[in-house]
């Protein structure tokens, strides 16, 4: 088969593509024929050797990939036969090997798929998705907050734009440019409860305030993913008693808050960096739910298996829209 192969750690170009040999499940597994595979930040890092500590660094030559989407074409012993042809998606964790034509998965981890989610899809809920889902039960969205998203052109970021949305908020997307405007300007809008704002332009927060007040809105809510100046700025623009919730710094400088923001502005801040996550597949399950349902229709960022290399680059130098996913070619 084919598969991504990475025998060293560094840049993206150690991803090379290469014939491998055909997996073969053991004791509670399944071989799932890829036709989606997710690609996360966090690869990038594993890729180059300084993946976050809570994840082993991989032993080489590895096939990296978490994320799978495809049908089950073998299992292993003990495993329900019933499950050949079935559609699945699977978080695989440290088990890896998604960037390939076929990967192995843990049978416990298999959700089936309806006919109606795309494969694509499957894969942004069950990564994408379910850390979306982890981020509402922290920011408690109500259909009276109305919230800024900075990164809203992202896979996250426009994730949770949508299940904001879906809740009755009022959205505030923020995004970087002309080039990522398209990402937020899909998503559907038929009450006017989006507002979109680019933050490259020079006077982006006048324009948000501007817009807010117009609408006799304060903002409620910042669900920061982007850090920096940017997240400073919407923080700032936060009515007072409003919370914030920080899940990244993109700009590479995380979120600076002080405790005169805590005090003088009565803010809330929290954070579902480094924090347990609870029961994972019950955030999976209503992150496919969503999907199935049709509150969010995922943004994708498609690649070919071979173009893996491509793919991390783009993620690292911040020019992916969505969730990024390797389609292997037959």
């Amino acid at each position: 088969m084919r598969a991504i192969v990475q025998q060293e750690f560094g840049p993206a170009s150690v991803l090379v593509t290469a014939e491998a040999p055909l997996p073969m499940p053991a004791e509670g597994q399944v071989r799932v024929r890829v036709e989606a595979a997710g690609v996360h930040a966090v690869d990038t890092g594993i890729r180059r050797g300084d993946g976050p500590p809570s994840m082993p660094r991989p032993e080489l030559p590895m096939i990296p990939g978490r994320e799978i989407a495809g049908v089950v074409d073998a299992v292993g012993p003990s495993v329900d036969e019933r499950l050949i042809g079935e559609r699945v998606v699977a978080h695989v964790g440290f088990l890896s090997g998604g960037y390939a034509e076929y990967a192995l998965a843990p049978a416990s981890a298999l959700h089936l798929l309806p006919q109606t989610v795309p494969f694509s899809a499957a894969v942004a809920a069950i990564g994408t998705g379910r850390t979306a889902q982890l981020v509402l039960e922290k920011a408690r969205l109500t259909a009276d907050d109305v919230v800024l998203v900075p990164g809203a052109s992202g896979g996250l970021g426009n994730h949770l734009t949508q299940l904001a949305l879906a809740l009755g908020c009022t959205v505030v997307a923020l995004y970087g440019g002309a080039a990522k405007q398209a990402a937020v300007a899909d998503i559907p809008n038929p009450d006017g409860r989006l507002l979109t704002i680019d933050v490259t332009e020079s006077d982006w927060v006048q324009r948000m305030r501007g817009a807010l007040q117009a609408r006799d809105a304060p903002a409620t809510v910042l669900i920061d993913g982007v850090g920096g100046e940017i997240g400073r700025s919407a923080l700032e623009t936060l009515a007072p008693g409003g919370r914030a919730v920080i899940i990244g710094s993109a700009s590479g400088t995380p979120l600076a808050v002080t405790t005169d923001d805590l005090v003088n502005g009565s803010l809330t801040v929290g954070s579902v960096l480094g924090q347990p996550v609870g029961e994972l597949r019950a955030l999976e399950r209503r992150a496919l739910t969503a999907v199935a349902d049709g509150q969010v229709r995922p943004l994708i960022d498609e690649y070919p298996l071979a173009a893996a290399a491509a793919a991390h680059e783009a993620i690292e130098q911040r020019r992916s829209r969505g969730k990024v996913v390797l389609l292997p070619l037959r």
